[in-house]
């Protein structure tokens, strides 16, 4: 059992930067490293939307369309975290972002293992 606790979300005017940090524990006898990391988002009343992700190593990455240029995602496997600055915020971005763990960089959105809660960004025009 992975268990995931996502944090740094808030309330900020359009235009302005947040980050959010997403902490493992119990990685289930592998290395964090081993796994990974993806950060997802849900706006009410709207499918959940991948939105990046990252490998075990941290060497590649990949964005939805949407935040692609705005976001950027990283880890530090010292410290079990990885993590989503995420800058020149809109307000189609409010929604709960939560982070997920996956044995393979290649998973599909659909069948990763471990999610966190999710934390609630919320962007004002």
């Amino acid at each position: 059992q992975v268990q995931l606790v996502e944090s740094g979300g808030g309330l900020v005017q359009a235009g302005g930067s947040l980050r959010l940090s997403c902490a493992a524990s119990a990685v289930a006898g592998r290395t964090f490293s081993s796994y990974a990391l993806g950060w997802f988002r849900q706006a009410p009343g709207k499918d959940r939307e991948f939105v990046a992700k990252i490998s075990g190593s941290g060497r590649l990455t990949y964005y939805a369309d949407s935040v692609k240029g705005r976001f950027t995602i990283s880890r530090d496997n010292a410290e079990n975290t990885v993590y989503l600055q995420m800058n020149s915020l809109r307000p189609e971005d409010t929604a709960v972002y939560a982070c997920a763990c996956a044995a393979s960089y290649y998973t599909s959105s659909q069948e990763y293992d471990y999610w966190g809660r999710g934390t609630q960004v919320t962007v004002s025009s």
